[in-house]
C-alpha cells in the first residue's frame, strides 16, 4: 500500500478550499484502513504484491481486484473511493492530492465510488483496470484512495480530510514483465548532527520496474573482534527506473568508530543483492564513500559452496597422497633382501 504498508494523508483547510498537506505514513488514517485482497498468481510469492497492486498487462487487457475498506470508529463513516495519479521522485512514492488524473487513473474504476461504512465494519470494493489497446509500452504509477472528511458547520471552520490508499504499479507491454534489477554502488559511514552513526548506501535501479527497498546491515571484525546487528534499513525508499537513491541505516549511538566490515543485504520483493565494505565512522559529518564488493545471495552461496568443495577436494587429495606414501613405504619394507 502507499507508505510502508499504507500511505495516509490528512489535511486541514477552510471548508471552501480543502487543500491537503503531506503527513507521515501510518497503518491507518483517522478511522479507516485499506488492504488489498487479490494478487496475480505470477506474483504470489512476492511480498510487495500483497501490499501493492502490481501487474504487467498487455494493451487491451482488463483486470479486476478487490480491496477492503474498514471503519474502526464508533460511528458510521462516509467514504469516497477513487483513483488518482502518482509519481516517484527523490526516492519517494507520492500519491497526488485529490482526484488528480494521469493515464492509469483514467484506466482505473472503483465500485462503489462512495459508501457509508457502519461502525466497526468492513466493506469490499471492486477495482477494474482497463488498459487501452493503443497504450504505449512503459510503467505507470497511481493510487487508489479511500477518503473521509468532516463537515464544516460554518465557512470559517476547518474541514479535516483523511485519506488511506494502495499504490498501483502497472507495466504495459506484450510478453513477460520487464525484469527487475539493482546495484549497490557505494556505502558511506557518517554521523548525524546528534552523533548517531549511519550507513548510507547508494542504490541504482538498473532494471525495468520500480523498486521498494528494504534490508539489513551486519557489522563484524570491529575493535576487539566485536560484531553488531542486524540493523534495519529505513523503509520508504522507492526507486523509479534508472534512478539512483540513498538507502539509510541508522545504528546504535554507542557503537565504536571502527574499522568494521559491513555486510549489507537489500531487497525489493524477491529480488536481493548484497555488498560488503570496510567502514570507519568519522567523529562528525561523512567519510568518503567506501568501495564495495557486490554479490547476489546465490553468488555468495555458490562461492561458499565452491570454497567448501575445493577444501574438501584438497583435503581428500592430501589424504590420498598420504595413504599412497604409506603404502609405498610399507611395500619397500616388505621386499626380500
Amino acid at each position: 500500500m502507499l507508505g510502508a504498508s499504507v500511505l495516509t494523508m490528512s489535511s486541514q483547510a477552510p471548508a471552501a478550499t480543502p487543500a491537503p498537506s503531506n503527513q507521515p505514513p501510518s497503518s491507518t488514517v483517522g478511522t479507516i484502513g485499506m488492504r488489498l485482497l487479490d494478487e496475480p498468481a505470477a506474483t504470489a510469492d512476492d511480498p510487495r504484491a500483497r501490499l501493492y497492486l502490481i501487474d504487467s498487462l498487455a494493451p487491451g487487457a482488463v483486470i479486476h481486484r478487490r480491496i477492503d475498506v474498514s471503519n474502526t470508529a464508533s460511528t458510521t463513516q462516509h467514504a469516497v473511493l477513487y483513483a488518482a495519479a502518482a509519481s516517484i521522485a527523490h526516492g519517494a512514492f507520492i500519491g497526488a492530492v485529490g482526484p488528480t488524473a494521469n493515464e492509469i487513473s483514467t484506466w482505473t474504476s472503483i465500485t462503489p465510488g462512495a459508501v457509508n461504512i457502519p461502525a466497526g465494519s468492513t466493506i469490499t470494493a471492486n477495482v477494474t483496470i482497463a488498459v487501452p489497446t493503443d497504450a504505449a509500452v512503459g510503467e505507470r504509477y497511481g493510487a487508489i484512495w479511500a477518503e473521509i472528511s468532516t463537515a464544516a458547520s460554518s465557512p470559517s471552520d476547518i474541514t479535516q480530510v483523511n485519506r488511506v490508499g494502495i499504490r498501483e504499479y502497472i507495466s504495459v507491454g506484450a510478453g513477460a514483465a520487464p525484469a527487475s534489477n539493482f546495484t549497490i554502488d557505494s556505502m558511506t559511514a557518517q554521523r548525524t548532527g546528534g552523533g548517531q552513526p549511519q550507513v548510507v548506501a547508494l542504490v541504482h535501479n538498473s532494471g525495468g520496474r520500480a523498486l521498494d527497498m528494504s534490508g539489513t546491515l551486519n557489522l563484524s571484525d570491529g575493535p576487539g573482534g566485536l560484531r553488531a546487528g542486524p540493523f534495519a534499513a529505513t523503509l520508504g525508499t522507492t526507486l523509479s527506473i534508472g534512478d539512483t537513491e540513498a538507502v539509510t541505516i541508522t545504528l546504535n549511538k554507542q557503537l565504536p568508530a571502527g574499522p568494521w566490515t559491513a555486510d549489507l543485504s537489500l531487497a525489493s520483493g524477491l529480488l536481493q543483492r548484497s555488498a560488503q565494505a570496510t567502514l570507519m565512522f568519522p567523529n562528525s559529518g561523512s567519510a568518503s564513500p567506501a568501495r564495495v564488493s557486490t554479490h547476489s545471495p546465490w553468488q555468495r552461496r555458490l562461492l561458499l559452496s565452491g570454497l567448501g568443495l575445493a577444501l574438501l577436494a584438497g583435503t581428500a587429495g592430501l589424504l590420498i597422497a598420504l595413504r599412497s606414501r604409506r603404502r609405498a613405504t610399507a611395500t619397500a619394507h616388505r621386499r626380500p633382501r
